[in-house]
This record gives C-alpha cells, structure tokens and sequence, in this order.
C-alpha cells in the first residue's frame, strides 16, 4: 500500500518507519520542503516530497502536524481518500480552541470539518512514538497492548486496524468519529499501556467534561 504522511515530526517518522519495514511505500512531507528531509530516506527507509506529493502519493494519507495547523492540510488531493488523523490538542503549543476547550467537538471531527469528501479515522494518537516503535508484540501475546480507534467509515478502520496489528498491537474500535473524544489528551486511556479488556473498559467508563 502507499502510504502519505504529511508531517515528518516524532508522530510521522515513527509511523513511516514501522510502516516501510511492514512492506508498505510511505512517502513523508513537511510544510517547509522535502529539501529539510534529505537524511529522513537513510533514517527511515520512505520517500520524502512535498505536502502535494504525498498527498497525491498517497492511497491513504497520514496526518501527524501539530492541531494549530489542520488547516494547513490541502483539500481537494485528499477528496474520496483515507485520512487518518493522529492529532492531539494541546492549548500550550497550539493555542485555544474554543470549541476544544468546551468540549464541544473533538480534534478529528474539526479535521473532518476541513475535509469534507475525505474519510477520516482517529489513530495513532493515544501512544508515545517511543513505545509505538518499541511495545509491539506478536499477535495472540497475552499481554499484547491495544490501542483505540474512531471513526466514520469501515475501510478506514480496517486500514488502520491492519496497520496496528502488523506494527504488534491489538486494536479496540471506540465507535464513530464522534466518539474519538473518549481517548483524547487527558483521558485515563491516553498513553497508558492497557490490553484489549482494559482499554475496552476504560474507554466504556470514561465520562466527558462539560465546558
């Protein structure tokens, strides 16, 4: 599969990575040019491009920038694509968002917002990079780690489940987009090491804050 990541941040080349040595050609972006990147293709085993190449690269397209810059992403080469958005808010980089701040929406509905004809699933976001490359393990281990998922559309979560599971970790569908809230920054599921049952019941108790 051809993978586009636009971002090239710890979140990108973490995922771009694991994902070359999973077979898949990845091709990773940034927003100040594929000149910045040139040792990323040693580090890593990707292509690097522009955000418009990896975009157009891309069969399914990765999004790993900092929330502040959702609006950044190009529109139209991401019409009737994936997206999977691996997003996290945090006021003291990104500044605020008051939609954010009261609990009004979540971070991949708002990308979802700016991306109207693109298909969105929620990722990737409720693990350090440093664990995602080092936790993995066979699938059936015991205490394998499970990570969450959120979404709309069913292939994208196939796709994302597929991806999680090849880089060693089980995977628990939290629902539709609207529900990705639920392991967002500051939730008990966020970046704590849980099996599949744990997550399942962590995610199932947590309650949303009322701005």
């Amino acid at each position: 599969m051809k993978i586009g990541i636009i971002g090239a941040g710890f979140v990108g080349r973490a995922i771009g990575k694991l994902a070359t040595r999973a077979g898949h050609e990845v091709m990773l972006s940034n927003s100040r040019g594929a000149h910045t990147l040139f040792s990323l293709p040693h580090a890593t085993g990707c292509m690097v491009g522009t955000v418009a190449e990896a975009a157009s690269f891309g069969e399914i397209v990765i999004v790993a920038i900092p929330m502040a810059a959702y609006r950044s992403i190009p529109v139209s080469p991401l019409a009737g694509k994936i997206v999977i958005d691996t997003n996290n808010y945090y006021p003291e980089r990104d500044g605020h968002i008051t939609e954010l701040d009261k609990h009004e929406t979540s971070t991949s509905e708002l990308l979802a917002r700016h991306l109207p004809d693109s298909c969105i699933t929620k990722a990737f976001n409720a693990i350090p990079m440093n664990d995602l490359e080092t936790d993995g393990l066979p699938e059936g281990s015991a205490e394998r780690r499970a990570l969450p998922i959120a979404g709309d559309d069913a292939e994208g979560k196939a796709i994302a489940t597929q991806l999680l599971n090849a880089f060693g970790f089980d995977v628990v569908d939290a629902g539709p987009l609207a529900e990705g809230w639920r392991f967002e920054r500051g939730t008990p599921a966020y970046c704590v090491p849980l099996n599949k049952a744990k997550l399942l019941s962590t995610l199932a108790a947590t309650r949303r804050e009322i701005g």
